[in-house]
């Protein structure tokens, strides 16, 4: 057995090389997706009213726990 590497033909690395360049493109508009759903939510999340009450209790207590016990 042989562990010599074998370099494919020309035409094997060229379809290798657009199989590659398809699977980056649709991976970049996945990531286009979820960075638009994560803008989404985040703009979602401070129309909360409960995102509104945390961010005011967090304004209101001076301390928290971990930081008493420090």
């Amino acid at each position: 057995m042989s562990n010599e590497r074998k370099i494919p033909d020309a035409e094997t690395r060229a379809h290798s090389v657009n199989k590659l360049h398809e699977l980056v493109k649709c991976m970049d508009r996945h990531i286009a997706d979820l960075d638009e759903l994560n803008a989404q939510l985040e703009a979602d999340n401070q129309k909360s009213p409960l995102a509104a009450y945390l961010k005011r209790r967090e304004q209101r207590l001076p301390m928290s726990y971990e930081e008493y016990s420090s």
